[in-house]
């Protein structure tokens, strides 16, 4: 299940933005490692009772305002309140009710969404007895908060809890493989689900970003079933100039967190970019398995030799992630496109794969023979067991003393090794040592 989203919209200067950094700033907030989602100002990870959720900030909200940047600023947090699961609504405690705040309630009440008042500023007792004149608001009782001194807040991310999805009820196990369609811009993404479907089912132009939403299309396909996930392109962060296309990042990280495979889609002419390197990373530090299909190779000139030089020139880009299957494909002439699914199944697989203690075992003893990890800082480093703790992706534990004392480079090589032997094509694999 994706994790909710919680948006923070009020009027201007009412603290939005500093209780968003109380929240993502202190010790409450985990800070997604993810390349470039935390780094935003405007949106991070926080944790509460267990539960993960996307807080995302917004500009001040003047409704019916003349000027210009005002409404994109409202425009742009309208957009942030459709995403949402839910809505902290930021009044200020020590001026009261505003006009503004009339206003921004009626239109909250209509997105029929839950919505909690944060009555921020309410620094003194006495402020805290005042705040249910907010009452008037029509959106239920306010919660007293202090953004800079930080109480209440713990009270208000209990209410906000409280109103998330149940984990139960994200669970998309029986749709099929879910797969979500990564990628830039109009490297293809819907002309490739339009192929499968056989339908002009989303709109296909040649004009960057037209896919706002994330689409779910169920196809079935040599006795399986799949669920597409067609999303906005992924930008360049320095490219973002409209407001929405922040939002659209924020979708695609979502249909990334409901997915298992991810179909790394990078355009033929072009090449492989560094964003096309970045998003792949995405994909693989999300513990997602992948596949990475070159499109549009209708396009490309060819004679015997051209797929083994652009091959190359791929894994020389992507030397850590060689692992990661790749296909030449045409969204626009149908080729190789059923591969796709059939590569998808095979990662899918490989992805859920379980290997045994007994063959583990044998293994570790074969690496060990091979190549025994280094002595460090005068101690001898033995590792005496292995087992693999969880699938999706496969994760295994290494159980040995001085656990701290193992490089990263033996750590690599037990990770090749692993490759070598069982194979997990296109899956992520984790290693963890604990001490015996």
């Amino acid at each position: 299940m994706s994790r909710p989203v919680v948006a923070i919209v009020g009027r201007p200067n009412v603290g939005k933005s500093s209780l968003f950094n109380r929240i993502v700033g202190s010790r409450i907030a985990i800070v997604d490692p993810t390349p470039g989602v935390t780094r935003d100002r405007n949106y991070g990870i926080a944790e509460w009772q267990g539960r993960e959720f996307h807080l995302v900030d917004t500009g001040g909200m003047v409704p019916q305002s003349e000027d210009l940047m005002q409404r994109l600023i409202t425009d742009q947090a309208l957009f942030a309140i459709g995403e949402a699961d839910v809505i902290l609504f930021v009044v200020d405690a020590q001026t009261g009710v505003d006009p503004h705040d009339r206003d921004l309630a009626r239109q909250l009440q209509q997105t029929q969404k839950p919505v909690l008042v944060a009555a921020n500023k309410a620094d003194n007792e006495l402020l805290e007895a005042e705040i249910y004149d907010f009452l008037k608001l029509g959106l239920g009782d306010p919660s007293a908060t202090s953004a800079t001194a930080g109480s209440g807040i713990g009270d208000l991310l209990d209410r906000v809890v409280e109103l998330f999805p149940s984990l139960d009820s994200g669970d998309t196990a029986a749709d099929g493989i879910r797969v979500a369609l990564i990628g830039r811009p109009n490297v293809g993404k819907s002309s490739f689900i339009n192929r499968l479907l056989g339908e002009e089912r989303l709109i296909v132009s040649n004009i960057a970003g037209t896919t706002r939403d994330a689409i779910d299309s169920r196809i079935e396909y040599g006795g399986n079933s799949y669920v597409l996930i067609d999303t906005a392109g992924i930008r360049r962060r320095y490219k973002v100039v409209e407001n929405i296309e922040f939002y659209t990042n924020l979708r695609t990280t979502r249909a990334l967190e409901t997915a298992e495979v991810a179909v790394v889609l990078i355009d033929a002419v072009d090449g492989v970019t560094t964003q096309d390197q970045r998003i792949l990373t995405q994909v693989l530090e999300s513990r997602r398995a992948a596949v990475l299909a070159i499109n549009k190779w209708d396009l490309i000139a060819k004679d015997t030799h051209t797929a083994d030089r652009f091959t190359k020139e791929v894994e020389r880009l992507v030397a850590m992630n060689a692992y990661v299957p790749l296909l030449y494909i045409s969204a626009l002439t149908g080729q190789r496109v059923t591969k796709v699914l059939d590569t998808v199944r095979t990662v899918h697989a490989e992805y859920h794969r379980r290997i045994s203690t007994a063959e583990l075992n044998d293994f570790l003893n074969q690496a060990l023979a091979r190549r025994k990890p280094p002595a460090r800082q005068g101690k001898f480093i033995q590792i005496k067991y292995l087992t693999q703790s969880e699938v999706a992706p496969p994760t295994f534990i290494f159980f040995a003393n001085h656990v701290r004392l193992i490089d990263k480079s033996y750590v690599q090589y037990l990770t090749n090794r692993l490759r070598e032997t069982f194979g997990f094509t296109g899956v992520p694999i984790r290693l963890k040592f604990k001490a015996k």
